[in-house]
């Protein structure tokens, strides 16, 4: 099919998605092109996805001189693109090792597996219980779904493996959590709720689930998979406030589009896994971590991250002279507005707009756009979202 035809109707897909009547056609910078010849502003960038927006020249080049060079070998022999991007992850986060994998929920897949091995093997099968969080959202494959506490997403495939989720950001029940079962092997943990509806953690929580994890020997893993990679105006969230957990689960904008997972553990976890304990086929291949590559380059140059903070600062100030403070949170270019209702019906209005934004939640519009984006292309995103309102939803209308 070509960019300019149509899709087949009736659609041969499975009908697992709720998809708007719109194909994009072609992309540039933080702007998307439809079938139909109408431009949009991408304020959403495929789930936070799109770090370097839409056709990036490093990107681009990146991904052609692999694709001529070697697509693929497999994890039987050494990947050079693999060691280099590695590396490049450690050098920027924490001392550790990196696995790669090929998505989000496969990185907390290979977590969880982390946590039942130092239950089983440094704990003598004394420590298998994890706990995760009320609202968080980890992936939708076995595992990840038991860490996930969203009903919609469990029900229909229980039985899972067992979880116990608590009130995100409840330090007393931290605190009971720990006190009552002795048998706490790792806690699954977002920096910042984003499918939940870009919920924040007090001040200090992160800290205290840290030290409430190293006095009682259980595991801290920070899923990054939507905060990480300059995403909150840092390289990862958690450095905001300077925790350094034992596992990091990554994906979504490491590859700027291209498929890539990974996960960064300390030597002491990461050493659990021996050979044939845990694999992939396609995981770090070298065209996804060229791809890896080249995002990350673009991250490190001076300035690039700082300018992320800066445009999520005007963002936010738009947002709330938009709608008010009581209504907008986020960090960096990771920003939710709390609505009265469900956001779908904006999500709508804005596209008719001419701006691409996207749900988190139940109640909150999440606006996520590549990290490329400009104070004028901020502006315009605001001016979009502003038309698309309906009279009376603004906090100051």
């Amino acid at each position: 099919m070509s960019p300019s035809s149509t899709p087949a109707s009736p659609s041969v897909l499975f009908q697992n998605y709720g998809r708007a009547d719109v194909c994009f056609a072609s992309g540039n910078g933080v702007y998307l092109t439809d079938t139909n010849g109408k431009t949009y502003l991408d304020a959403f960038a495929g789930v936070a996805v799109s770090t370097l927006g839409h056709g990036h020249p490093a990107l681009v080049q990146a991904i052609s001189k692999q694709a001529a060079t070697l697509l693929h070998c497999s994890n039987y022999y050494t990947i050079l693109e693999q060691e280099q991007l590695a590396q490049t992850i450690v050098n920027a986060a924490f001392p550790g090792r990196v696995l790669f994998c090929n998505s989000g929920t496969e990185a907390n897949e290979a977590a969880y597996k982390l946590v039942r091995l130092w239950g089983n093997q440094q704990h003598k099968g004394h420590k298998s219980k994890v706990i995760a969080f009320a609202n968080g959202f980890h992936g939708r494959t076995m595992g990840a779904l038991s860490i996930t506490s969203n009903p919609k997403y469990r029900e229909p495939f229980a039985p899972l493996a067992p979880c116990e989720f608590l009130p995100y950001g409840d330090r007393a029940a931290l605190d009971a959590a720990f006190a009552q079962n002795s048998d706490i092997a790792g806690v699954f943990i977002e920096p910042i709720q984003g499918e939940g509806g870009v919920l924040m953690p007090p001040s200090g929580y992160l800290t205290y689930l840290r030290e409430l994890c190293t006095k009682h020997e259980a595991l801290l893993i920070m899923d990054e998979i939507q905060t990480g990679f300059g995403r909150t105006g840092r390289m990862f969230c958690h450095q905001h406030d300077q925790v350094i957990p034992d596992i990091m689960t990554m994906a979504k904008g490491l590859g700027g589009g291209v498929p890539i997972g990974a996960i960064l553990a300390n030597e002491q976890v990461a050493a659990l896994f021996k050979p044939g304990m845990h694999g992939t086929t396609f995981g770090g291949n070298p065209l996804a971590c060229s791809a890896g590559m080249a995002v990350m380059s673009e991250l490190l140059k001076p300035g690039f991250i700082s300018n992320v903070a800066t445009q999520g600062e005007r963002l936010m100030s738009a947002l709330i002279n938009l709608f008010g403070a009581g209504r907008v949170r986020g960090r960096g270019l990771l920003v939710g507005v709390q609505l009265d209702s469900d956001p779908g019906s904006l999500v709508t209005a804005c596209r008719e707009n001419g701006l691409i934004v996207g749900p988190a939640g139940n109640n909150t519009l999440r606006i996520a756009p590549p990290l490329i984006i400009r104070s004028a292309e901020i502006d315009t995103l605001v001016e979009r979202l502003a038309k698309a309102l309906p009279k009376g939803l603004s906090g100051n209308r």
